[in-house]
């Protein structure tokens, strides 16, 4: 970044028509990548991700601009532990511009999410990522993420889904 004006993290104002483009624009670039799915976003998420989101007190999200330019998203949902009684913050989407990756720019927007968490008082945030993503791994752990287990014995937690048609 050492051409860079300035590095920008901003919570996200999903009525706000820019930051709403700019997310939009960002979750598609990271939808389209391997590690998001490899497929575009559908017209109908790229034209309501943001109204939906607003509609949804659970949900927030941090934008990062460099140079006014969105290179960054992280897309989150206040949740609840029940074994701690609080809440936690679930991060569902993280992603960087690929020319904006190694920078650095991923640990400053977890910050912004863990001061949001704090606020919240929640106990912790839970992220979820793909086993062969080492590049993310790495980035997670060295902002202090680990697996989840509760007994060494019984292993790592595994994220499982179901779709739904």
């Amino acid at each position: 970044m050492g051409e860079c004006v300035k590095l920008e993290i901003v919570r996200v104002d999903y009525l706000n028509k820019k930051q709403a483009k700019d997310m939009s624009f960002l979750l598609d670039e990271y939808a389209k990548d391997p590690m998001g799915g490899g497929e575009p976003l559908g017209v109908y998420t790229k034209t309501n991700l943001a109204r939906k989101l607003a509609d949804l007190p659970h949900a927030f999200s941090v934008m990062a601009y460099v140079d006014q330019q969105a290179v960054g998203l992280i897309n989150c949902f206040e949740a609840f532990s029940t074994f701690k009684c609080a809440p936690l913050v679930n991060i569902h989407d993280i992603t960087v511009l690929n020319d904006y990756r190694g920078l650095g720019i991923s640990q400053r927007m977890l910050q912004e999410v863990e001061t949001i968490a704090i606020e919240k008082s929640c106990c912790k945030i839970t992220l979820e990522v793909l086993d062969g993503n080492t590049a993310a791994r790495n980035a997670y752990m060295k902002f202090g993420f680990e697996g989840y287990e509760l007994d060494p014995k019984m292993g790592k937690a595994l994220f499982w889904q179901k779709n739904i048609k």
